[in-house]
């Protein structure tokens, strides 16, 4: 049975093995040919502990001198031992200079006096047959210019071979399906990157060489946004116009409002949610924020035509004007919501706008950061505690002085963490004789030592941060997870329990925080929310009779008086006391117990490990298959289930609105690399931003090389 919690020594020769396992399999693909040169001269060699015979570090070792170096950057050790000449026996090595490959013309190169020696591509400047015996190797010409004179003499000889040949074809030659198919290749690459590349990047000297290096023509920009992505934009517009059209009715989802400043614009998105699960992108809005109302309108028209029944709802992510309230009481057959995001986003700042806490928190939190960061014998002392191995940060973090934390809290949750990290530092500071004569001089050092030493502040502290982090990491798993309309009250009885332990933990009373609470959520409530939980087969709860019956005892009356409301606007005139009777014979009777039980069968996902509904689909297919006699019913139940909460979807790129900010590129023409991008990012399930994949990978590949330096260590 395998350890769930390895020890640091068991981490540490996990890591070792595995960067050794690494380096071997680099090594094998660079002998056949896949990989970086100078694999060839290297050999990943493993070091063990004499006294355990564990793995204790990985180091590579150069086949021409048997000399040993740290594995942690092979690139840069090639660079500094075979390149600078450090092996001696590494220039023996090279080829003849009439083997070197034909280089482009001087007129096309750029003039680089600071080039490193023998600029040409390292795999083809060295003998593949490291093995080789060094007498046999033939020896560099010497150039009264020294190695850089390689270079001229290789063009030299290149165009002797030339005037020997003029005709001579050229060594290899793509066919026009092989051009075809790469050009396809890069265009689909340039138009899902969309602005992040910009437009003058193919036309740079350096990327031309590539293309003529491969066999390929040079990029034609004009090819490129406008035949080439006319034709890409017309795939992509009917494929999304076929999902739609095959949808019996859709949801409209707007993203962007809420980060339009008074006098700004930003771009919003809108997307179109199906019943089925999937998404579609309809287009982008570069927008200051006025005439909400109609901008939504006018797109809920474009999408449906003359049938404008066909979009049963909205999601946005705006509150302000009650623009989505206003179309709903215009258009009887619509849902329109808020997304749950920025509702929990907004419950962060109805804390700090209404609990005290919060404000004493920051103001003593700000004394101790500004007297850290700008009192200099108070930082002298701080970075001498500092120096003897306190991992803590240089400088803590102190919000700008006009940064509003009802706005923005991200710079406040950062101070607070800095202050929680330096606690021990801290302590020994204001312990110091340094400090102790800063206290004679200035009250708010003493200010200062009295916050330090008080248990009470601490606990605070911990408190308001904890606190953020439960909210933060709630709006967090409501992103990722993309819950349904009828997921709302549970995750609102969530945030109810971890607020109430919260308080429990932390002996804070519970009474002004939980008001607070409850007033955000009537601002963020809707009726659907209470209508779809009810029809939601997955919430169904099994009586003493073995019944499958609503949850309607979770309900407050006000609450069950919306079910009854929702239902009545949503069917036609006539239908309303029809569905009422349905709805009344649906609370009695429920659903046949086996079809509940596979409604509310679960299973792990295998990237978070959480339980979760195996097929969100069958609370909507249930009631269009297995409950036909609800025949109004079950109108309003399909169409309410399948309603998302929240209006996100692919990532807006920063360049998305370089793009819409101006390259020489018209309006019309970044409507359509836009759309193209997005609708290929939903292709491909991919939803985050450019931005984020980078960050993730530089996390990936910092945390490996401090993996590697704690076992080198070991």
């Amino acid at each position: 049975m395998s350890n769930a919690n390895p020890s640091p020594a068991e981490a540490a020769e996990d890591s070792v093995n595995k960067r050794y396992a690494r380096l071997l399999s680099l090594r094998t693909k660079a002998v056949e040919g896949k990989g970086a040169w100078y694999w060839a001269h290297f050999d990943p060699i493993l070091i063990r502990n004499p006294d355990t015979n564990l793995p204790k570090s990985v180091k590579l070792k150069c086949t021409l001198c048997d000399a040993a170096f740290s594995a942690s950057n092979p690139s840069r050790t090639a660079s500094e031992h075979l390149k600078r000449g450090a092996c001696p026996n590494f220039s023996s090595m090279l080829k003849p200079i009439t083997q070197l490959p034909p280089l482009a013309s001087p007129s096309s190169q750029p003039n680089h006096r600071k080039r490193a020696s023998l600029d040409a591509s390292p795999i083809n400047m060295f003998d593949s047959s490291r093995f080789a015996a060094s007498s046999m190797s033939p020896k560099l010409p010497l150039l009264s210019g020294g190695r850089d004179d390689l270079r001229p003499l290789a063009m030299l000889e290149e165009s002797v071979k030339k005037l020997k040949s003029p005709n001579s074809p050229p060594s290899y030659v793509l066919r026009k399906e092989q051009v075809d198919a790469a050009f396809d290749l890069l265009a689909d690459w340039f138009y899902e990157v969309c602005g992040s590349v910009a437009f003058s990047s193919l036309e740079h000297p350096k990327f031309s060489a590539f293309l003529r290096q491969v066999g390929l023509p040079e990029v034609s920009m004009r090819e490129l946004l406008c035949s080439r992505l006319d034709s890409k934009f017309e795939e992509a517009r009917r494929a999304s116009e076929a999902r739609i059209r095959d949808a019996a009715f859709f949801q409209v989802a707007s993203d962007g409002w809420n980060s339009i400043e008074r006098g700004s614009k930003s771009l919003v998105k809108f997307m179109v949610n199906l019943p089925n699960g999937t998404r579609v992108f309809q287009k982008v809005v570069y927008s200051n924020g006025g005439a909400v109302e109609d901008v939504l309108w006018e797109t809920v028209g474009e999408i449906c035509g003359g049938n404008a029944q066909r979009c049963v709802g909205i999601i946005a992510d705006r509150y302000k004007g009650k623009a989505l309230k206003r179309l709903e009481l215009q258009n009887n057959w619509m849902v329109n919501l808020t997304c749950q995001i920025h509702g929990f986003c907004s419950l962060i700042k109805d804390f700090n706008r209404e609990l005290p806490l919060f404000g004493s928190v920051a103001e003593n939190c700000l004394k101790i950061a500004n007297l850290i960061n700008s009192q200099p014998r108070v930082r002298n002392s701080f970075l001498k505690f500092r120096l003897q191995g306190f991992e803590v940060p240089t400088f803590i973090t102190v919000p700008f002085p006009k940064c509003d934390i009802s706005k923005n809290y991200g710079p406040f949750v950062a101070m607070l963490e800095d202050i929680l990290t330096c606690s021990q530092i801290l302590h020994l500071v204001v312990m110091d004789d340094a400090f102790k004569s800063v206290c004679v001089e200035d009250l708010v050092a003493v200010e200062v030592a009295d916050l330090v030493q008080d248990v009470g502040f601490w606990s605070n502290v911990e408190a308001i941060h904890s606190l953020i982090k439960l909210v933060m990491s709630m709006a967090e798993e409501v992103e990722s997870d993309r819950p349904l309309v009828g997921q709302c009250l549970p995750l609102w009885g969530d945030m109810r329990s971890k607020i109430k332990e919260w308080c429990t933990k932390y002996n804070m009373a519970d009474g002004p925080v939980e008001r607070v609470l409850e007033r955000r959520f009537r601002k963020n409530y809707h009726p659907a929310w209470s209508a779809a939980f009810i029809l939601d087969p997955q919430y169904l709860v099994r009586d003493a009779c073995g019944k499958y019956l609503p949850p309607f005892k979770c309900l407050t009356h006000e609450q069950e008086k919306d079910v009854d409301k929702l239902v009545t606007r949503l069917v036609a005139g006539e239908e309303a006391h029809i569905a009422l009777m349905e709805l009344m014979k649906w609370r009695s009777e429920g659903l046949d117990p086996l079809y509940a039980q596979a409604v509310q069968l679960k299973q792990q996902d295998p990237v978070t490990g959480k339980m979760k509904i195996a097929n969100p689909q069958s609370s909507r297919l249930v009631w269009e298959t297995c409950l036909k006699e609800f025949k109004s019913l079950s109108k309003v139940a399909v169409r309410l289930l399948f309603l998302q909460a929240t209006s996100g979807g692919s990532k807006c790129d920063w360049s998305f609105m370089r793009l819409f900010r101006g390259q020489g590129v018209g309006f019309d023409k970044v409507q359509k690399l836009v759309f193209v991008a997005a609708h290929a990012k939903l292709e491909r399930q991919v939803f985050s931003s450019l931005e984020e994949n980078d960050a993730e990978l530089l996390r990936n590949i910092n945390g490996e090389d401090e993996m590697l330096n704690e076992a080198s260590s070991i």
